[in-house]
């Protein structure tokens, strides 16, 4: 259990926080001034500080700065007489959780600590995300797809099979899996690396219009053809092509594009000189290729001379384990990005991403991330703080409360529902409501008498 330290020199307020604390099953230290509660930080293991300001020798607003010097992820809440409000506020401008006015509300001080202590954890934990990214970049050799589930291992164990080959590769799934970065992973890990990547998406061009872009033409080829201009596949020589969205494509590129796959040359649009290119085409699409041939709409012939390698990416709904790491990177990315200082998501907040299906994907992750960011109020963002469609569908039970119910009886419903929720296991109940155990004990015994009487 997590210890408090509690520095006063006031010794029934340090004592007697001390007995309610530890009633909450948390173990506690206990100091009469700013340098025994230094000597402690330094000598012993402390989760969070509660101290008083006006102490004799070391304050508690020296205490603070030191413990954040030294310190940064300990969390200090600041006790204060009426006389130092201003202090105090100063204090949480230079890093405390809370502060609050003597005599304290026990039952305020205990929830502050548990989302303090909690916050503490995540944070912790955020730590340890990173670290494991690190470790799984170096073991991938890239450093842009981060997974560790099994399809990623897998897909991770596939590109590093294939990368080093001549053999082109077929890549599939939904949109926003991150088909690019798995095209980009095989290039970065080929022979070819110091070759260009040109990528094309082939669903933004016209035909007209792609045949020109993959192929180049020549001065005079069509209307404002003004000069010569060399295409995709030529300007991908010595590398790699990505032609993103290749069951797009109309009958006649796919001809031209088998061509360069089996002769390894073409002619530019108008042209008569043939080119010859050395290239490496991965290629990518969400539809059903196989069923495209079916159709009419896709030729065998070139899918098969490109599904030489196929590579499946997984959706994000079957990778959920890999969420809390990409979460993690997004962070880091987005706080860079945008000068924020933003730790993570809270537990209910994990909860709502987790619990959430992903049809957008990666991408529609890394979008959410990036919003809740930008307009994140604190360093944690709440699972109010989600957009609402993903909020809602947290897994956990709603309760209804009438208009004009009172808050006394809406709490006691709440707390009622929350117990029976997890059935009758009250130090779950207890931590999801963010109250101390002995305060809903108490609060149920209330309960109980009230029912005899």
């Amino acid at each position: 259990m997590a210890t408090i330290l509690i520095a006063d020199d006031e010794k029934n307020i340090r004592s007697g926080l001390a007995i309610a604390f530890e009633d909450e099953g948390y173990d506690t230290l206990q100091a009469e001034d700013g340098q025994a509660a230094w000597t402690m930080i330094n000598k012993k293991s402390v989760d969070l500080v509660i101290t008083d300001l006006r102490m004799p020798g070391i304050s508690g607003y020296d205490l603070l700065k030191k413990i954040n010097a030294a310190y940064p992820t300990l969390p200090v809440i600041v006790l204060t007489g009426h006389g130092s409000i201003e202090d105090a506020v100063q204090a949480m401008r230079d890093g405390a959780v809370d502060f609050f006015t003597k005599p304290v509300d026990l039952d305020h001080l205990i929830l502050t600590v548990s989302k303090a202590l909690s916050n503490k954890r995540i944070s912790e934990q955020n730590r340890q995300l990173k670290a494991e990214i690190d470790v799984l970049k170096k073991k991938q050799g890239y450093q842009k797809i981060i997974g560790k589930s099994a399809p990623v291992a897998k897909m991770m164990e596939i590109i590093a099979q294939v990368a080093p080959s001549k053999a082109s590769v077929l890549v599939t799934g939904e949109s926003g899996t991150g088909k690019e970065l798995v095209a980009d992973a095989i290039h970065s890990l080929s022979s070819r690396a110091d070759g260009p990547l040109i990528k094309v998406n082939c669903a933004s061009l016209s035909p007209t219009l792609l045949e020109s872009e993959l192929f180049g033409h020549e001065k005079g080829a069509f209307t404002g053809a003004v000069s010569q201009k060399k295409g995709r596949f030529e300007l991908a020589d010595g590398g790699t092509i990505f032609l993103d969205e290749i069951g797009e494509i109309d009958q006649s590129t796919q001809i031209k594009i088998l061509r360069v796959l089996q002769e390894r040359c073409f002619e530019r649009v108008g042209g008569e000189e043939t080119v010859s290119v050395d290239v490496r085409i991965v290629a990518a699409t969400n539809r059903n290729l196989e069923q495209e041939i079916r159709n009419g709409n896709f030729r065998e012939d070139l899918y098969y001379r490109l599904n030489v390698v196929h590579i499946e990416v997984p959706p994000l709904r079957e990778r959920k384990e890999d969420i809390p790491l990409l979460i993690s990177s997004f962070i880091d990315t987005f706080n860079q990005e945008d000068g924020r200082h933003v730790e993570g998501f809270t537990n209910s907040a994990r909860k709502a991403l987790l619990a959430y299906s992903w049809p957008g994907n990666i991408r529609e992750l890394r979008n959410t991330v990036e919003s809740c960011v930008v307009l994140a109020r604190g360093a944690m963002i709440d699972v109010d703080e989600l957009p609402p469609h993903i909020a809602s569908r947290d897994e956990n039970e709603t309760v209804s409360i009438n208009v004009g119910t009172t808050l006394e009886e809406a709490e006691k419903k709440i707390i009622l529902s929350t117990v029976a929720h997890y059935k009758g296991n009250k130090t779950k109940a207890a931590e999801v409501l963010a109250i101390g155990r002995k305060t809903l004990h108490r609060k149920l015994e209330e309960y109980a008498r009230g029912q005899e009487c």
